[in-house]
């Protein structure tokens, strides 16, 4: 379900790097990020996390979230 708005919004912002995990398949990869719900949205700045997002989102409002995190 996520998955496709999540492409959608990848497409729309170029400039900002997208990546997917299945946290099911590579728990351990996930557990230090503490996540607790799918689908769950990281956003990291330098290494470091600055902002996350947990409920399944249309592309534009992803789009409208990582905005925001640039002002």
């Amino acid at each position: 379900m996520m998955a496709p708005q999540f492409k959608a919004a990848a497409a729309q912002l170029p400039q900002v790097v997208f990546a997917k995990i299945q946290t099911d398949k590579y728990e351990q990869a996930a557990a230090p990020y503490n996540i607790r719900s799918l689908p769950t949205m990281v956003a990291f700045k330098n290494g470091r996390e600055i902002a996350r997002q947990s409920g399944a989102l249309p592309s534009d409002q992803i789009v409208q979230w990582v905005q925001s995190l640039h002002s």
